[in-house]
């Protein structure tokens, strides 16, 4: 008689979660326990913005438990390290910033208004000095950060090119641009925009960067399928 295979750890994980997940969410006691742990770690994650924005990115542990008024064990139950925790607030940051440029848009007239506001934007707060949320610390710790989480940290861009793919297809609706492909051009304008900001970030010199920002608005203009800009 042949022996019994033991069931392996992939079938054992993908079998449990149907079940126990909701009776997690039926149980008052888990939710109570979630909510305390999402309004524990966002404590942490806003006495590390407070950090960031005093003293950069160099803040300790210690420093962040004083500042937050927490004990180090409930730091490590949120956040395995500080990285993880820099994580965190650079989806904060991007997440707040997309929100904040998609709210002032709301006036314009048309979605490629709109984007071109979100190009312009995004460019322009290049000139943004504050010590631990500026363009440098951003630029450095986006590279380091994505070395170490590229697929967290891809997530983390992602409201930015969702701002772009939406108005790309309004815009393909009302018939004043012609994008390939909403979703990948968005991706790619992104990805642009975040190129040209990181280098002026540490540029040796002063530039123009309205000029700058002006000009590859007119290059993303005319990839998206639009007319010339006028001059």
């Amino acid at each position: 008689m042949a022996a019994s295979k033991e069931p392996t750890r992939h079938s054992e994980e993908s079998a449990a979660p149907s079940w126990t997940d909701r009776a997690a969410q039926r149980s008052r006691s888990v939710q109570r326990s979630r909510a305390r742990s999402i309004e524990q770690a966002q404590l942490i994650v806003e006495a590390a913005r407070r950090l960031l924005e005093a003293e950069g990115s160099e803040f300790t542990t210690q420093q962040l438990i004083k500042e937050a008024g927490i004990a180090l064990q409930t730091f490590y139950r949120h956040f395995p390290s500080k990285d993880q925790l820099l994580l965190a607030v650079f989806e904060d940051i991007i997440a707040e910033r997309a929100a904040e440029i998609a709210n002032l848009s709301r006036g314009l007239p048309d979605p490629v208004a709109r984007l071109r506001f979100y190009v312009l934007g995004a460019l322009r707060s290049v000139r943004g000095d504050d010590v631990g949320t500026g363009p440098r610390f951003i630029t450095a710790e986006h590279w380091r950060l994505y070395q170490l989480f590229p697929a967290e940290m891809a997530r983390a861009n992602q409201p930015f090119a969702d701002l772009i793919a939406d108005e790309l297809r309004h815009a393909e609706q009302d018939g004043l641009l012609r994008p390939r492909d909403p979703a990948t051009d968005a991706w790619l304008a992104m990805k642009l925009v975040m190129s040209v900001f990181h280098h002026y970030a540490f540029a040796p010199e002063p530039a123009d960067v309205d000029d700058i920002a002006t000009h590859l608005w007119s290059f993303c203009l005319a990839a998206f399928g639009g007319p010339s800009p006028e001059r």
